[in-house]
């Protein structure tokens, strides 16, 4: 009978004390999402397992959802390689670090009233403008501390922002604990968020050289560094596509060991008939040879902030040995990028 080369579902059952990674181990065996999640959560296993870089893309109001000491523990343990974001979240981090706080509201709020009190709304959480303004101030007086004699990357500015606010932040965050962790940030969309605007209200920053196509170049010799690379995408936006596009980088510059991701996730509520790359299936992404024919991957339709703090949790309980043992690059950030695999 065909039923005999099929593998049954096993219905889940609840347990007093039942640990979460164990939780997601069984989700394996049930069916749509939550199969799904724990999916994601075995493939992230087999990625600690592996001789892999892994990437993490970064979208969404990721850090005005409270997802801020998620992303920090994946820096600071190493369960991520490299961060790549975009500018909302990094300057909402900044808000945080330096004290700020985003506070809990309604999505049915007078808007109107919001912005006559100084209040900016992120569907149902508030931040005040006033805070935001004084991280405006506080980019640009940083930026111009900087040397302007050259072009930088996203990658330095941000590892030396985090420098600074690790000497006097009120508490860590993800651009501290990326400084403290020497694990990359990139930012390739930087115009496109409050960073951007910070910095061209001020005509001492309008034209600081940012080298974003350096940027580029970068994160193509970092997907080929190990055997293999992985990818995590928290959304999709554009940290999603300049993630996926360095495998076609590497290509062109006739980099070896440029296969596509050989593990991806992603996170997501989009879908893919709209042609939009935030929706784009990892099938797709092979046609244009950013994910490996044979990759192990997994695409999870499901609010970010939902599986996040359970996935965490379960890396956190049930996989503390795979991060010990693991084989992992390590970086150096100042000017130039420097790369050693495998340590």
């Amino acid at each position: 009978m065909i039923e005999d080369s099929l593998h049954p579902t096993r219905p889940f059952r609840p347990e007093k004390g039942k640990p979460i990674h164990q939780i997601l181990d069984e989700m394996r065996y049930i069916s749509f999402q939550g199969r799904n999640l724990g999916t994601v959560y075995d493939l992230w296993k087999r990625m600690l397992s592996d001789d892999v870089i892994i990437f993490m893309g970064l979208a969404g109001a990721m850090l005005a959802g409270g997802m801020r000491e998620i992303v920090s523990f994946l820096i600071r343990e190493r369960y991520i390689d490299c961060l790549v974001s975009t500018g909302a979240n990094l300057f909402h981090d900044i808000y945080e670090t330096r004290g700020g706080s985003h506070y809990l509201g309604t999505p049915n709020a007078d808007d109107v009233a919001l912005h006559k009190k100084g209040l900016d709304r992120v569907y149902d959480t508030y931040a005040s403008d006033k805070g935001f303004i004084e991280i405006d101030r506080y980019l640009i007086d940083f930026t111009m501390e900087l040397k302007r004699d050259r072009p930088m990357t996203t990658r330095e500015y941000f590892y030396r922002l985090g420098e600074k606010l690790a000497g006097e932040a009120r508490r860590d965050g993800i651009l501290t604990t990326a400084f403290k962790a020497n694990v990359p940030i990139y930012c390739p969309a930087i115009g496109d968020s409050s960073v951007g605007i910070a910095l061209s209200i001020d005509d001492e920053t309008l034209h600081f050289p940012f080298a974003v196509v350096a940027d580029v170049r970068e994160t193509a010799l970092l997907a080929s560094c190990m055997k293999r690379s992985g990818v995590v995408y928290i959304g999709g936006g554009t940290p999603k596509n300049f993630i996926q596009q360095t495998e076609v980088t590497a290509t062109h510059l006739k980099i070896a060991n440029t296969k596509g991701h050989y593990y991806a996730i992603q996170i997501i509520t989009d879908s893919p008939q709209w042609g939009g790359l935030s929706g784009c299936t990892f099938e797709e992404a092979t046609s244009w040879g950013k994910i490996s024919y044979d990759a192990r991957k997994v695409t999870l339709h499901c609010d970010a902030t939902v599986v996040l703090p359970i996935l965490s949790q379960a890396l956190a309980s049930g996989c503390e040995e795979l991060v010990r043992k693991r084989v992992k690059p390590t970086f150096g950030l100042s000017e130039a990028l420097e790369i050693h695999p495998g340590t």
